[in-house]
């Protein structure tokens, strides 16, 4: 009785290890229209805009203090 439980057990997980996996693999192209602003990565893009922040400050000085000539 046990030799037919063992051999009943042995061709069972045989029959499961016997299972056909598939594996698909596609592959996607990826195109992103880039504007200007996004051209360049993060910190190029963020000192452009600390650049422009700061050139804007310089001008209202300049401004402020006036000509002299």
């Amino acid at each position: 009785m046990a030799a037919v439980l063992m051999g009943a057990t042995a061709l069972t997980s045989c029959r499961d290890s016997e299972k056909e996996t598939e594996t698909i693999v596609k592959e996607v192209e990826v195109t992103t229209e880039s504007t200007p602003e996004e051209r360049g990565g993060i910190l190029e893009r963020a000192g452009e805009k600390v650049d422009s922040e700061v050139n804007k400050e310089i001008d209202n000085q300049i401004d402020q203090i006036g000509d002299d000539n």
